[in-house]
């Protein structure tokens, strides 16, 4: 993702295609996302989305964390295959989880399921589990 502060400005859009594959799929397994001793998140209803040569990413459904937990920030990027990005923070995971969550509230079309998910830094949370 590059960095952007700047909405509404003229940006390339991309689509995904062979040279940068992206795929979403439901994952099966139970996802749980863990800060400061807290769960954050837990759900059945995970998607994992594979894009290019990054490592997989679990994208969560916003109605399975806890947003009471959370500090919208300031914070914004923009990918051109996925749209403007909008960041969270968890005030009990201190310094290090600042700007550890993201989610696409507007997604381009090609990654339209990920709208209403969030997506967490796996090295700005304790953990993100899968469980049976």
């Amino acid at each position: 993702m590059s960095t952007s502060n700047t909405p509404n400005t003229t940006r390339t859009v991309k689509i995904p295609g062979p040279d940068h594959p992206i795929t979403i799929e439901r994952n099966a397994s139970r996802v749980v996302v863990t800060v400061a001793g807290r769960v954050i998140a837990d759900t059945r209803d995970a998607l994992t989305l594979r894009e290019a040569h990054y490592p997989p990413v679990f994208y969560i459904p916003r109605k399975d964390v806890d947003v009471a937990q959370l500090e919208r920030t300031a914070h914004s990027t923009y990918c051109p295959y996925k749209g403007d990005a909008a960041y969270f923070s968890i005030p009990s995971g201190g310094e290090r989880a600042v700007n550890a969550i993201w989610t696409y509230e507007a997604p381009y079309a090609a990654v339209e399921p990920i709208r209403e998910h969030l997506a967490f830094y796996t090295d700005r949370v304790d953990s993100i589990e899968e469980r049976e």
